[in-house]
């Protein structure tokens, strides 16, 4: 499966000169953990997440303290550029979906934007990668199915699919299996394929 077929597109952006209450805002009400900050349509110049903008937005409580002296003093950030992250780990719109998962393990973020030609085009979250795990195995079945009957060599083949393995059947040679193998892989949703013994070990 490549990042394209499952990235969010058009992207929630924020201006570099956006104010913290003005992203904030933004994020709350597209219900999401972090936008890509651009200085133009198109040309992205960093990330801002939810703990960025959080950071410096709520007073000291001088209760919390034993001595005055210990309250923080400076200005608090006023801009997103004050905050936002701007060396931003990306992925290509044809890259392969599990290159974009051990991004998001060994970096450790929650959403990495999807560049084409250093444009930005997409965005892919950790949410939209749990939402394919959650699709039930009528739903990916049938999508099998359908990719499935779009290639000649492959519609013959039949699927049954549980816990997002797909278990595919049917006539056809190892070539044909291998075609079919290939197919199912790309269908969003699908864990695994095996084959019945005796058709492709």
């Amino acid at each position: 499966m490549l990042v394209h077929e499952i990235m969010t597109a058009p992207v929630v952006t924020v201006r570099r000169t956006a104010t913290i209450r003005q992203a904030v805002r933004l994020l709350y009400e597209q219900d999401i953990t972090a936008a890509p900050v651009v200085e133009r349509p198109g040309r992205m110049v960093g990330i801002v997440s939810e703990m960025d903008l959080l950071r410096g937005e709520f007073e000291t409580d001088p209760r919390a303290f034993l001595r005055p002296e210990a309250l923080p003093t400076g200005r608090p950030p006023a801009l997103v550029e004050e905050v936002m992250t701007p060396r931003v780990a990306t992925v290509g719109d044809g890259a392969d979906v599990m290159d974009l998962l051990d991004l998001m393990i060994t970096t450790g973020v929650k959403s990495v934007p999807v560049v084409r030609d250093d444009d930005l085009v997409g965005i892919v979250s950790r949410r939209d990668l749990m939402g394919l795990l959650v699709q039930g195995d009528e739903r990916i079945r049938d999508d099998v199915l359908a990719a499935l009957r779009d290639c000649a060599e492959t519609a013959a083949f039949g699927a049954a699919v549980r816990g997002g393995v797909v278990e595919l059947y049917g006539p056809g040679d190892e070539r044909a299996a291998r075609i079919a193998e290939m197919v199912v892989r790309t269908v969003p949703g699908v864990a695994g394929v095996v084959f019945p013994e005796g058709l492709v070990s």
